[in-house]
């Protein structure tokens, strides 16, 4: 695998670019979240996704009830034992979504010039010259001269199907806007979105409370998605409210990025989640195109150094109806890998898109190929020194893991782990082989009945990039005796020739808690 790492700094042989990719068990460091909805929520549909490379499976509540979803995730839960490949439930709030209430289902035409009215009045039927929304603030949060925007699975640029608006004048709760570009609005709901104008609506609504106390809580989600988060005190509200449902207080909150507030005050964003979601759809309309770049590397750079997973959204919209990406769209996804980035977010994609597996299939594709050009050496350099001396206990184990693994070209770096901690901290220092993380199940107690953690930290490492879980056997205890530690290791390096990373003759760095003392290890395996 590490013969084949070449720069993007060095020469490359034209030729060596017309090889063909080889496929491997895991078929990419870089994780792929898939938003499971109408055209793929049958098993055989999801299974086909795990089979991809799809580690997270995302369900959008601003669309359709809790039943609907619920069904999905059974399925999901079926394909999971079919394939045998683990997959992590992330739960994505509707959050300050502002919408346009379509009852009729109509498709709607709008003519560029024209004049269109918004009304907070829901009762209204939806037409070319009258939309109703679900906000009745709006009128309030604009003024003349301030732009709008309207569109299904927000904006994908394409303007056969989304709608910028100019507002000429407020009457009473009613906004007047002139209508900029000719488009068809078609389906039942439409997202709004107000270019740079602050929404008074709480981050984490009513109805997102209730279905994460009842779906969420049913569902042990692992992962929770808060849209429009534009404070850290977004974060801490909705920790606190996880905080106090059972099991969801293990629940990661990855806070969504999505407007100029937002991105004001990323830093103390970034201090409070676990993870970071950049909505390039939404930021791409408050933010002016030529700055979107700017944005992702500053923000991927923060997120790799703070060692906290970064996931980036819409990169191939075009193949919601086609095989194939286009070009900039395939040269997009291996950037965001380049940059850094965790994961890649697949929305519209798979939700609805005509080609849900073959889209998690190429993009898959395409990280391999970028992660082979990742200049790990320049990463782990930078990493380093921004962490500066002296470094904590766990970050120099971390760390010399990596570079202990680099210098030998051993083939994976097994670490054990009963939080997921040390694991996600040498996943940090980015490697160039798999981080198989074997997760210590710890026994706990609420007096009433004994139960094992564990489940929790080995389905939130599938969404950071080079992190591949298994769960240990409970029998063996973390901090136990080499006999039981040695036994587990057996069982890893089985399972990683199972997958094929692990070959005889290989090299295989192991990072373990010895009693009281961390130790990292490298073992040569025999035939």
């Amino acid at each position: 695998m590490h013969s084949t790492h070449l720069l993007l700094e060095e020469p490359i042989r034209m030729a060596s670019i017309l090889e063909p990719s080889k496929a491997s068990f895991f078929p990419a460091m870089t994780k792929i979240v898939g938003t499971l909805g109408p055209k793929s929520r049958s098993i055989e549909v999801i299974s086909g996704c795990l089979k991809a490379g799809m580690s997270v499976a995302r369900f959008d509540f601003s669309w359709h009830d809790p039943a609907y979803h619920q069904e999905t995730l059974e399925n999901l839960k079926a394909a999971v034992k079919l394939t045998k490949k683990l997959c992590a439930v992330m739960l994505d709030t509707v959050g300050a979504e502002m919408q346009v209430v379509n009852k009729s289902e109509k498709a709607i035409s709008l003519e560029a010039d024209a004049i269109v009215v918004l009304t907070p009045d829901e009762g209204q039927e939806a037409s070319s010259e009258l939309l109703p929304i679900n906000f009745d603030g709006l009128s309030k949060a604009v003024k003349k001269g301030d732009t709008i925007f309207i569109g299904q699975y927000l904006f994908t640029g394409s303007e056969t199907t989304s709608v910028w608006l100019e507002v000429s004048e407020v009457k009473g709760d009613d906004v007047v806007c002139v209508i900029k570009n000719s488009a068809t609005l078609a389906g039942s709901l439409f997202t709004l979105h107000g270019s740079q104008i602050r929404i008074g609506l709480p981050t984490l609504t009513d109805k997102d409370k209730e279905v994460i106390s009842t779906w969420g809580v049913q569902n042990k989600i692992d992962f929770l998605s808060l849209s429009y988060t534009r404070h850290a005190e977004d974060v801490r509200q909705a920790r606190e409210f996880l905080s106090k449902l059972g099991d969801l207080y293990q629940t990661q909150i990855f806070a969504k990025i999505e407007n100029i507030e937002g991105l004001n005050h990323f830093d103390e964003i970034l201090q409070e989640a676990d993870g970071i979601i950049l909505s390039r759809g939404n930021l791409g309309i408050d933010l002016p195109p030529e700055k979107v770049f700017l944005f992702q590397k500053a923000a991927l750079y923060k997120c790799n150094m703070a060692g906290k997973p970064a996931v980036v959204t819409r990169v191939v919209d075009s193949m919601t109806d086609n095989l194939r990406p286009t070009r900039a769209e395939a040269t997009d996804v291996a950037n965001a890998v380049l940059d850094g980035s965790d994961a890649i977010l697949l929305g519209a994609e798979t939700l609805r898109g005509l080609y849900p597996v073959e889209t998690i299939s190429t993009v898959g594709k395409i990280c391999a190929e970028a992660e082979k050009v990742f200049n790990q050496d320049m990463y782990f350099k930078k990493t380093v020194k921004y962490v500066g001396e002296p470094m904590t206990h766990l970050e120099s184990i971390a760390s010399s893991a990596v570079r202990a693994a680099i210098k030998v070209k051993a083939s994976v770096i097994i670490c054990f782990t009963s939080s997921g901690r040390a694991a996600r901290l040498i996943a940090k220092y980015r490697p160039t082989m798999p981080v198989l993380s074997v997760v210590i199940p710890r026994l706990k107690t609420n007096q009433l009945k004994w139960s094992f953690s564990g489940a929790f930290e080995a389905r939130q490492s599938l969404i950071v990039r080079g992190l591949f879980p298994m769960l240990a056997d409970p029998r063996h205890p973390a901090e136990s005796t080499s006999a039981s530690n040695e036994s587990v290791l057996k069982v890893a390096l089985d399972h990683g020739k199972a997958a094929g990373v692990i070959k005889s003759h290989d090299r295989v760095v192991v990072c373990q808690k010895v009693g009281d003392a961390s130790v990292v290890k490298i073992i040569e395996l025999e035939d």
